[in-house]
């Protein structure tokens, strides 16, 4: 199967990892064009703590399962956000695991969330460079996020950031109404401006493949309390609406959701979910019991979340011993397994091999 697919490989990613290589990294355009009628979703992790990765990579393989490995452009910048990797650190760190655990099946690497909040030319050139060092670092995957403007500079915004990427075997990712974080209340995307965004976009040559929205999903860890309600009904009439023009829809803010729920997902349009916080709190919850006792003080003394402590801390978080690093990488095994099964998603490197044939 894998040397089938090892020849979609882009242009960009095999001259980066040589003739010999096995690693299976594909453009999202790729799998999501010849998954994107099959009711099942491809498992993207937001990894900003490394030791998780061969536990998702184990995962992966045991159930011939495509997923994605992302970073949004606050996890990890060109200043390497607030966990310490750059576009390169991250391609390097995931490459570097597939190599040393064997992991052969497809899977593709997303900048998430290359957000663009205001028309300023300097927020618009902080992204453009962010995409540019990303696709030189091997990225086959990109979220330009402009949707905290209005639709017609969403639009405007987007199909400038978007217009080289469509000159390269990469995928796209755009965004509708704001996701807001955990404890904010947001307003639904609508089937209008969703519709009006995607043509905008495809009149100007640029051609998504997945759309996010907001749907009452939430970025982070829920509040106790605070109820999990997603509207899949207009999640799928935005689907319904804009599946002629070749996009299917993206659901982030997955952390916190119940897992019986997300296997529905699948039945409306959705086939990328994102998992982030997840896996800091795997990693969180393994990690040496003093380290994550300052971490957490540091985070209280500074007013901050702790995600924020990732790289203040970064040093150590990398260097726990092996035993401590297989810990944290056998947890995230077990719940990417939840995961992947969850979203449909057990063969759909198979799937996708037959597919591409």
């Amino acid at each position: 199967m894998s040397n089938n697919l090892l020849d979609f490989r882009p242009r960009h990613v095999r001259s980066k990892l040589g003739a010999h290589s096995k690693v299976c990294l594909l453009s999202s355009r790729t799998i999501l064009d010849a998954l994107k009628n099959e009711e099942l979703m491809t498992m993207a992790c937001n990894i900003r703590i490394k030791h998780v990765v061969p536990g998702i990579m184990k995962a992966a393989q045991e159930l011939d399962a495509v997923v994605a490995f992302e970073i949004a452009k606050s996890e990890g910048g060109l200043e390497g956000g607030y966990t310490g990797f750059t576009p390169q650190t991250f391609w390097d760190t995931i490459i570097g695991y597939a190599n040393e655990t064997g992991y052969t099946k497809p899977f593709f690497i997303h900048g998430d969330h290359i957000t663009i909040k205001n028309q300023t030319p300097e927020e618009i050139e902080s992204s453009r460079k962010l995409i540019d060092a990303e696709l030189k670092a091997g990225f086959t995957s990109f979220c330009v996020d402009a949707s905290f403007n209005e639709i017609p500079d969403n639009t405007r915004i987007t199909t400038d950031l978007a217009k080289p990427l469509m000159k390269e075997e990469v995928g796209l990712e755009v965004e509708v109404g704001e996701i807001t974080h955990v404890g904010k209340e947001g307003r639904l995307s609508t089937v209008e401006e969703s519709v009006q965004f995607i043509s905008g976009l495809v009149k100007n040559g640029i051609k998504p493949n997945l759309l996010a929205v907001y749907n009452g999903s939430k970025h982070g860890n829920y509040r106790p309390g605070e109820e999990v309600h997603i509207d899949l009904k207009r999640t799928k009439e935005i689907y319904d609406a804009v599946k002629s023009y070749g996009v299917s829809i993206a659901q982030h803010g997955i952390t916190g959701t119940p897992k019986p729920l997300l296997g529905q997902f699948t039945k409306y349009g959705i086939r990328k979910g994102n998992v982030g916080t997840e896996w800091q709190n795997v990693a969180h919850r393994c990690l040496p019991k003093e380290l994550m006792d300052r971490m957490k003080k540091w985070a209280e003394e500074n007013g901050q979340n702790i995600k924020m402590a990732t790289k203040p801390f970064l040093k150590e978080i990398n260097s726990i011993s092996k035993e401590e690093a297989k810990k944290v990488s056998d947890e995230a095994y077990k719940e990417a397994k939840e995961f992947i099964l969850a979203f449909h998603a057990k063969g759909s490197a198979s799937l996708l091999a037959k597919k591409l044939q």
